[in-house]
């Protein structure tokens, strides 16, 4: 018997531990969840620590969320991509190529997920904007050491309780946001899943791509293996994207251009 051929990214990274993941959203829906999922690991990371500094980075976290939620409908914009995702996966249900277990697994997280988003008593974020503490770390976060105990003694009584009192009301706060957050989590999910990884190379550091309008890219994921010590900066739209691998030539200047060939990873993402 042959052996199993080994995917692409085992024959650019044969260790696990030796890549290094970069994303880049070619849409503002995209950009908007992935800064969401980026502040909910930030979250749950505080959370899973007892400090008193892990209190305030998960309450400064949760702030962050509820105002991302307040500046743009994230509620009204998963509900469509939410939409989109059941509309393309329920299509597939004659599929003979399809994995009917699974798509039907999908559609039974996605399907109370999008009834839940859409009802009326779901307004995330309710329990912290009107809570009166939160308004008042709130005004203090943009201000340098703002949250000093001499300018904010309620919350320096708060964050001094015992570290179980805390974490009950943490936990307490994050319930109408946890909607948000698996909704997220499936989006990106999904998102990612949707692509066929691609074995490639930068010439002097330069690669660029034509995008088909049809393929609705959202995502560009870039896996570079560590030992090349550069990093891409991607830059597109719904045309083109272009990667450049740079790397510090000394710890204070700017980075540059590396003029070596970079293989790499290439996922575009989309549904």
């Amino acid at each position: 018997m042959q052996p199993a051929r080994p995917t692409f990214q085992q024959q650019l990274f044969p260790d696990a531990d030796t890549h290094t993941v970069f994303e880049q959203p070619l849409n503002e829906r995209m950009r908007c969840l992935l800064r969401l999922e980026y502040l909910f690991l930030a979250i749950a990371n505080s959370m899973s620590g007892g400090t008193v500094w892990d209190a305030r980075n998960a309450i400064a976290s949760m702030i962050d969320v509820t105002d991302q939620l307040t500046r743009a409908d994230i509620k009204g914009e998963l509900i469509k991509e939410i939409e989109r995702h059941v509309n393309i996966v329920g299509a597939l249900r004659n599929n003979p190529g399809v994995n009917q277990a699974t798509l039907e697994a999908t559609l039974a997280r996605l399907e109370p997920l999008l009834a839940l988003l859409k009802s009326n008593a779901c307004q995330p974020g309710s329990k912290l904007r009107q809570n009166d503490l939160i308004t008042q770390v709130r005004q203090r976060l943009a201000i340098p050491g703002g949250m000093c105990s001499f300018d904010l003694p309620g919350f320096h009584h708060w964050l001094n309780r015992a570290p179980e009192r805390r974490h009950d009301q943490l936990n307490s706060w994050m319930e109408d946001l946890r909607i948000i957050e698996d909704a997220v989590h499936i989006t990106l999910k999904l998102v990612r899943e949707s692509a066929v990884p691609r074995r490639v190379s930068a010439a002097g550091g330069f690669y660029q791509q034509n995008l088909d309008p049809a393929s609705a890219c959202q995502m560009v994921r870039v896996l570079v293996a560590d030992a090349d010590d550069v990093f891409p900066e991607i830059s597109g739209g719904k045309h083109r994207f272009t990667v450049r691998f740079l790397h510090y030539t000394e710890q204070c200047a700017r980075p540059q251009q590396t003029a070596e060939t970079i293989p790499f990873e290439l996922q575009c993402c989309g549904l």
